[in-house]
């Protein structure tokens, strides 16, 4: 009968197998695991204070993943996050040491930097359609980077306003302030993807571009608007990256955006597009970051770090795979 139902309705019954067996079941098991890790390395580890403060060495490569579920969602990437992270702290950088601009200022210089480099990429690929994504922004990412270099070549700017230390390492009571702001952003993200009209479309495209079109879904606004988005939070990672560092570099945020793809690939969306929940990436989030918190306490070099990072990655995106091709034979010995 509940068979018959699901027939008729198109909805599946509840189901606590089903339901336990998500992918989002999974990454809370391997965030517990991390945790256990990195308690047995550190024995001051499980002091709330020290998890909580321990946030402050990677949320600011956080706020682009949320941005960045939204573009693999359509089923494209965005690799040059990391070299629009680097010229919009240079460029605030330069803006208040070398023009002395007030510091507010400098701060809504860089998110407007980040903006339309986003707003570039968005142009770019969604006049050129023949053109793939992520052809697109590895020629922006040289670019913007390169642009940085020439801006303050070998040097280094810095000296910010007192107060822009608060970013990073502020306390709203004894709650880290960038915990806090990402709280806040993750909400949002989260509540625009699953609640609105404008997520539903992004699900659709990234399910079936060409039949979104003959729908009447506007593609290419949609894309623009993911793009400049991306951008915007890449220049709010260059704040709070710019305030933890104390200084800007043209080599900053190195690596962002493997991060960021690892991140949300690991919180199961999809890279062909069209499936996946903010929640997921939310929890790759930590577990990517306690993870790399905890192999930095026992002094594990950068590239062992990455080679781990690489393997979260590689088993994220093949372990569905092997679930459905393994669901299709038994579909097919039953037949």
């Amino acid at each position: 009968m509940p068979k018959r139902k699901e027939l008729i309705t198109g909805r599946k019954s509840f189901s606590f197998k089903r339901f336990f067996l998500q992918w989002e079941w999974l990454l809370v098991l391997a965030f517990i695991a991390v945790n256990i890790f990195d308690a047995a390395i550190s024995p001051y580890f499980l002091d709330m204070n020290n998890i909580l403060s321990s946030t402050m060495n990677f949320l600011d490569n956080a706020f682009i993943v949320l941005p960045m579920v939204f573009v693999i969602m359509l089923g494209e990437i965005d690799i040059s996050v990391g070299s629009t992270v680097a010229l919009s702290a240079v460029v605030m950088g330069v803006f208040y040491d070398k023009f002395h601009t007030p510091m507010w200022l400098a701060v809504l210089i860089c998110l407007a930097v980040g903006a339309l480099c986003g707003l570039f990429n968005g142009m770019i690929i969604v006049k050129f359609k023949e053109i793939a994504p992520m052809i697109v922004t590895l020629s922006t990412m040289t670019m913007y980077r390169g642009i940085a270099q020439i801006i303050i070549r070998d040097q280094s700017g810095g000296n910010f306003a007192p107060w822009f230390k608060f970013l990073s390492w502020g306390y709203l009571g004894s709650i880290p302030f960038i915990l806090v702001v990402f709280a806040v952003a993750a909400v949002i993200f989260g509540l625009l993807l699953h609640k609105t009209n404008f997520g539903r479309r992004v699900y659709a495209i990234g399910n079936n571009e060409i039949a979104s079109l003959y729908s009447g879904i506007q593609i290419g606004r949609i894309k623009l608007i993911i793009y400049t988005l991306t951008g915007f939070m890449s220049g709010v990672a260059a704040l709070f990256l710019s305030s933890r560092m104390g200084s800007t570099r043209s080599d900053m945020a190195t690596g962002y955006e493997l991060n960021a793809i690892a991140m949300v690939v690991l919180g199961g969306v999809n890279i062909m597009g069209g499936r996946g929940r903010m929640i997921g990436a939310i929890i790759a989030v930590f577990i990517i970051g306690f993870l790399k918190y905890g192999l930095g306490l026992i002094n594990m070099s950068s590239q062992v770090v990455l080679i781990v990072i690489g393997l979260l990655l590689a088993v994220s995106v093949a372990l569905p795979n092997i679930k459905k091709s393994g669901g299709k034979q038994r579909k097919t010995e039953e037949a």
